[in-house]
């Protein structure tokens, strides 16, 4: 399954810089990582155990839906 991630770097001061949240909208799931493929690789972990643990219990995922991304200006 192809889950759509979006990165978010992490403000200063939160965590050493240079680290971005993964979040996973559909699941509602979100992790950390160093730099953007280190948040990546955290998300590609999580949603494994994640997908595990729903189908060891019986539970069917939620199928990948579209992502999209926009910004709004805001005064």
């Amino acid at each position: 399954m192809t889950y759509g991630i979006l990165f978010e770097k992490i403000a200063p001061g939160e965590l050493p810089d240079g680290y971005y949240y993964a979040h996973v909208p559909t699941l509602g799931l979100t992790t950390h990582g160093l730099g953007v493929e280190g948040a990546r690789a955290a998300a590609r972990d999580l949603l494994q155990l994640w997908l595990e643990e729903k189908k060891a219990n019986g539970e069917t995922p939620p199928a990948p839906t579209e992502l999209l991304l926009s910004t709004v200006d805001v005064a």
